[in-house]
């Protein structure tokens, strides 16, 4: 039988090596659809028979091409997505469905579609009053006109019947990697930060059901494991993405175990299941109506805060770390606000500012160091 340590490295040969990943799918005969940040229809892309890849930027890729088409300040997840386009890596995609969610990824959207015209680019608009009868219409338009697009790619029409079995294949995910996110935060000495991402991003590049039968063996023996005392802090963790190895390992030099998270690129992908019923594009638009803390996504009440403040409650965390992308607009605008909110709460938090472009990040260290004695005072 594998150990958990089997299981938690055979996921990380995922991570480590997506390209691989990709040509493997191709050798099968699969059809690949890059899928960009974020919400974007994994469910139509398997209903049509070809593979969704996640593709959300990569640490450490030096940018050369991408700044022709964008000025250096801005946000490296979309930097560096680009760059791997104009440099060919992703040439094997048969398209890039990119949303239009905020500022930058328009103009990724459109760049790509001059720089790399070789992958095709299916754009996604999400609308603004999303919760509206008109906002989920329109939305539901969007997800049939993208299945049209699919269906001519793959030559695999899409189906009511094969959209509803993609909706519940995605949702025992969903389901796995929720439940998957509870024994980390009961397994603190066991799944550490890095092991906690490995197994949330690793479903990025991987068949679905493969996916979810990995995570359900992973949980299966961590509950046959009875909890260890845990000597360090809980923390809670929000923001678009968590994915750096730096800032992952200096959590845990810390002791900081993540017990729940708030993050776009994470648990914002799962927490909530898409209805299942006899009509799966609307239901997928019910969805995104129903999705609540993202700066992304119209939120005049704002909402995060008290989202995350009942993430500490239930999860008996100590504070929250805020990854702050760098040059990501929605989130400066959200930052203070959180912040503010969870000042208010009496919940010690801070604000860490992540590049993937970062090389070194003995700043945040210093500042996390510090955070975790504030937490122990």
């Amino acid at each position: 039988m594998k150990t958990l340590t089997d299981r938690f490295d055979e996921l990380q040969v995922v991570v480590d090596n997506p390209v691989a990943q990709l040509e493997g799918f191709i050798r099968s005969g699969k059809k690949v659809i890059g899928c960009f940040p974020e919400y974007t229809p994994n469910e139509i892309v398997y209903a049509a028979g070809m593979v969704p890849f996640g593709i959300w930027g990569a640490e450490g890729r030096e940018i050369s091409e991408a700044k022709k088409y964008f000025p250096p300040f801005y946000c490296a997840l979309v930097l560096s997505s680009l760059e791997m386009g104009l440099d060919g890596a992703l040439n094997k995609l048969s398209a890039a469905i990119i949303p239009s969610l905020c500022d930058t990824l328009k103009c990724l959207g459109q760049n790509w579609k001059a720089g790399v015209p070789q992958v095709p680019f299916i754009q996604l608009v999400h609308p603004q009053n999303r919760k509206t009868p008109a906002g989920i219409a329109f939305l539901t338009e969007q997800y049939k006109k993208i299945a049209l697009q699919l269906g001519e790619i793959s030559g695999q029409p899409v189906t009511d019947d094969a959209l509803k079995n993609a909706i519940h294949l995605f949702n025992q995910r969903r389901a796995a990697l929720r439940e998957f996110s509870e024994m980390a935060a009961l397994h603190p000495n066991l799944i550490t930060p890095q092991r906690r991402n490995t197994v949330i991003k690793s479903g990025y590049f991987m068949d679905v059901v493969e996916h979810t039968k990995a995570v359900e063996a992973i949980v299966a023996q961590c509950k046959t494991l009875s909890p260890e005392p845990w000597k360090g802090h809980k923390v809670v963790v929000t923001g678009i993405i968590a994915d750096s190895p730096s800032i992952l390992q200096i959590l845990a030099d810390n002791k900081m175990a993540i017990v729940a998270d708030e993050v776009a690129h994470e648990s914002r992908q799962f927490r909530q299941d898409i209805p299942e019923n006899n009509a799966p594009y609307e239901a997928m638009a019910e969805q995104i109506a129903q999705l609540e803390g993202c700066s992304l996504l119209y939120d005049p009440e704002k909402k995060r805060g008290r989202l995350i403040a009942d993430m500490v409650k239930n999860t008996g965390a100590d504070g929250v770390v805020y990854l702050l992308t760098k040059f990501c607009d929605p989130e400066e605008f959200d930052a203070p606000i959180v912040k503010k909110f969870l000042d208010r709460e009496g919940i010690p938090s801070i604000i860490i500012e992540i590049d993937q472009q970062t090389k070194t990040y003995e700043q945040a260290r210093t500042a996390l160091q510090t955070f975790a004695d504030v937490l122990s005072a």
